[in-house]
């Protein structure tokens, strides 16, 4: 999130969004010189808001001759888009998340099987998959319901869920990452959502804590807290 808003705070001036639109609608990578023309500025001024562009990711650099030059000298820099997206939201939305949980469904979508249960399996696979890449990295050893919290709130916050510690052994999540869809269709969209939280604690060993559908306006529908002792 502060590289994106580092990135919009940097096309807030006008000059430079005007650069950064000639790059990107140009077929070609484009000069100091080039940039300086089209927007009416000396070329020292191009440099800099370019290079400011470059800065925050906006813009690639890379040293080339345009076509049809052949003047003896250093080779100008050119400036290209970045191959990146920029995306903000307050709060925070992973809408490719919930994307990507459901192409995965309708890939591997087994004979005889409904799409929500495809989409429940595929929830929980990706969760797991996340849980266990943050074991290996992390290697916690053996977690109680305090400490698997404190991994799974890191976790979760990553992915926009907004965890909050209502008590030492219980969280709630005060943002729906996938709003607005959970409100088109709450009945499956809250059961992904609870799938890929239970396949994530499954995946880190949080084998101390539960995770369950407790819907409240407002927050995720889902809340972890100390799974009871066996009786």
């Amino acid at each position: 999130m502060s590289s994106a808003l580092e990135a919009v705070a940097v096309l807030g001036d006008d000059l430079r969004r005007r650069l950064y639109d000639h790059v990107r609608r140009s077929p070609a990578p484009v000069t100091r010189d080039e940039a300086a023309r089209d927007a009416g500025i000396s070329r020292k001024l191009a440099a800099f808001h370019l290079d400011k562009l470059v800065a925050v990711g906006l813009l690639s650099v890379s040293y080339a001759r345009p076509a049809g030059l052949r003047r003896a000298g250093r080779t100008p820099k050119v400036y290209a888009p970045a191959e990146t997206s920029l995306q903000i939201s307050i709060p925070p939305r992973e809408h490719g998340l919930l994307a990507g949980i459901l192409l995965r469904a309708v890939r591997h979508q087994a004979p005889g099987e409904s799409g929500t249960d495809a989409a429940l399996r595929s929830a929980s696979s990706h969760g797991r998959s996340l849980g266990a890449a943050d074991r290996d990295r992390l290697r916690p050893g053996r977690l109680g319901p305090e400490r698997a919290l404190t991994y799974v709130a890191d976790l979760l916050e990553r992915h926009g869920f907004e965890p909050a510690r209502d008590a030492p052994t219980r969280m709630s999540l005060r943002n729906c990452p996938f709003h607005p869809m959970a409100a088109d269709d709450p009945d499956l969209v809250c059961a992904i959502n609870h799938a890929f939280v239970s396949g994530l604690l499954d995946g880190l060993g949080a084998t101390t804590l539960d995770a369950t559908l407790a819907p409240k306006p407002g927050n995720c529908c889902v809340t972890l807290a100390a799974r009871p002792p066996s009786p």
